[in-house]
């Protein structure tokens, strides 16, 4: 027997069978019209968060770094 593709999400899997369901609810709910749409602003939504990380990386600071920048603003506001 040919064994089905299974997507590793969280705890268990998810089929190809899952999947085509998913979308064709989504498709349902939403409509054929309205998918551009969602993909175009899903779309701008990452390359809005790619820039956002590489100025991140073009800047050199971390996730780190910033909470200790916060502190040392509010001691300087504070004398």
């Amino acid at each position: 027997m040919a064994e089905l593709y299974v997507l590793p999400l969280f705890l268990g899997g998810i089929s190809i069978w899952e999947v085509l369901l998913i979308v064709l609810v989504i498709l349902l709910f939403v409509g054929g019209k309205k998918i551009p749409e969602l993909m175009k602003g899903l779309g701008k939504g990452v390359k809005s968060f790619k820039e956002g990380m590489n100025e991140d990386q073009a800047s050199g600071k971390s996730g780190k770094e910033l909470p200790e920048d916060a502190d040392e603003e509010k001691k300087q506001e504070k004398k």
